[in-house]
């Protein structure tokens, strides 16, 4: 028997390192991750080895690094020292029976106590909500505290960015915070830092790329988050970001597409909450931990609001388990409005199962997607849906549904910037508010009756119908949903 040639002896080297690869990728990658998405990942790395590998060392994990979790830790306990007394709505028979599991449940993954005695105004005009901020940052004393995934001065936000500078001009506080990658991907990034410094106002990016700074993590975990606070007395959350409603992508102008968006404005003790969250990500940032205001903990209205901030330096998915444990909860409804819907197995199982056990189910979604990969990915779920009797609205183009929120029943509902996907369940920094008021779900109600008015049923005999080469298209991308 002779001795191997040297290509022989570099193809047995080749395949013993592909063996290898393989195997410690199983090992490794499996660890504390989902099944499906280890074994996306395992697959990825045998098949394509080095490119594999590659793609998993940079975007394979869905954590910050040890210091951001371990900094958020510290910041939650500091936040509960100083949040304000938890108070659950003063009539206990009027909750469902199991609000206070829910809460507890929020409290043990990292949210603040529900605070009763707020006051929430539901603000879904693109405008409006603008007109409403700018109002409120005109009467601030203090300071004021904006934190935006997307942060853009164009023509639509200028009135925002105005009354920020004349905010500072009075020797009020301003301190700004957005994404730092989301910055490159869309214009007047120079334009927006400079009006900024020129009406000296405080910013700084949010999870930061700077490998030669030392601040880098998997590129993709971002901060989706979107909050303005007043004074800590007044605060907007929701989905809509600082930027015009065709988010000035020449694509979606020609298209004639426009975001469809959905804001609170919140005031009581609910508001101080929202500012905790702010002051975490300004302490993550900036290195300043700034002190709390004194704020009387009671309030006037009647609202009570758990602040849930989630992402990727929690130790838990936050905001999948609140979700999740909702829909396991909800006894007769259940109607969801989210402009990516990809959801992990746990939240479409706890769908299925509640459709199975009677309760009625909508869903509200965009008849067309800005994103084709997540689009096709969210199409893909539609056919166990409908055939669970889950009844889908798709919101009729060019509006691109983009409001984040859904109802339980007829007295809780949760609102923020969370879609249900699993970059938001994962990747993203969020932050949602479960809010437990007949009144307040009322008035959700009246918004989803208008969205019903302006979309289209889809059915399952339509759907089951639609091209092979559709179902192909859903199918290939849903694969993708799992490299996580």
């Amino acid at each position: 028997m002779t001795g191997l040639d040297a290509g022989e002896t570099a193809g047995v080297a080749l395949a013993a390192a592909h063996v290898l690869i393989g195997f410690m990728a199983t090992v490794l990658v499996s660890a504390n991750r989902r099944p499906s998405a280890a074994i996306a990942w395992v697959l990825a790395i045998i098949f394509i080895p080095f490119l594999g590998a590659i793609a998993f060392f940079f975007v394979g994990r869905d954590r910050l690094p040890a210091h951001r979790r371990k900094q958020q830790r510290e910041m939650n306990a500091r936040l509960l020292a100083h949040s304000s007394p938890a108070a659950l709505p003063a009539d206990p028979s009027a909750d469902p029976p199991w609000l206070v599991s829910v809460t507890r449940l929020n409290d043990t993954l990292g949210a603040l106590p529900m605070v009763g005695g707020n006051h929430v105004a539901i603000l879904e005009g693109y405008a409006e909500s603008f007109d409403e901020m700018i109002a409120a940052i005109d009467a601030a004393e203090e300071r004021v505290h904006v934190e935006f995934y997307i942060a853009v001065l164009d023509s639509s936000t200028r009135p925002f960015f105005d009354a920020l500078a004349r905010a500072a001009a009075r020797g009020v506080e301003v301190r700004v915070l957005s994404d730092h990658v989301s910055g490159f991907l869309y214009p007047f990034r120079a334009e927006t830092q400079s009006f900024l410094r020129g009406a000296g106002i405080r910013w700084f990016a949010m999870l930061p790329l700077r490998p030669l700074r030392g601040q880098w993590q998997r590129p993709d975990l971002r901060n989706h988050r979107k909050i303005v606070v007043v004074d800590g007395a007044v605060a907007f959350t929701g989905s809509q970001n600082l930027i015009d409603e065709t988010y000035l992508k020449k694509k979606n102008i020609a298209r004639g597409l426009h975001w469809m968006e959905l804001m609170v404005r919140v005031e009581g003790p609910a508001a101080r909450e929202l500012d905790a969250v702010f002051l975490t990500d300004w302490a993550a940032e900036s290195g300043d931990s700034l002190p709390f205001l004194d704020l009387p903990s009671a309030g006037t209205g009647t609202i009570a609001v758990q602040t849930v901030p989630s992402g990727p330096s929690f130790d838990n998915d936050n905001n999948l388990k609140l979700f999740a444990a909702l829909i396991h909860k909800a006894d007769s409804r259940i109607s969801i409005t989210s402009p990516y819907f990809v959801p992990a197995e746990s939240l479409e199982l706890a769908l299925l199962t509640a459709a199975a056990r009677g309760v009625s189910i909508e869903l509200f979604v965009s008849e067309i997607g800005d994103q084709k990969l997540v689009h096709h990915a969210q199409r893909s779920y539609y056919q166990a849906l409908l055939a669970a009797g889950v009844r889908i609205y798709l919101y009729r183009a060019p509006a691109v549904l983009h409001s984040k929120h859904f109802t339980i029943d007829e007295d809780v509902a949760i609102i923020g910037s969370s879609n249900m996907d699993v970059r938001s369940f994962s990747l993203n920094a969020e932050v949602s508010l479960l809010l437990h008021s007949a009144e307040f779900v009322e008035r959700m109600r009246r918004v989803e009756d208008r969205y019903r008015r302006e979309s289209r049923e889809l059915l399952l005999d339509e759907w089951s119908r639609r091209p092979w080469g559709e179902k192909t298209l859903d199918n290939l991308a849903r694969l993708t949903s799992s490299l996580q």
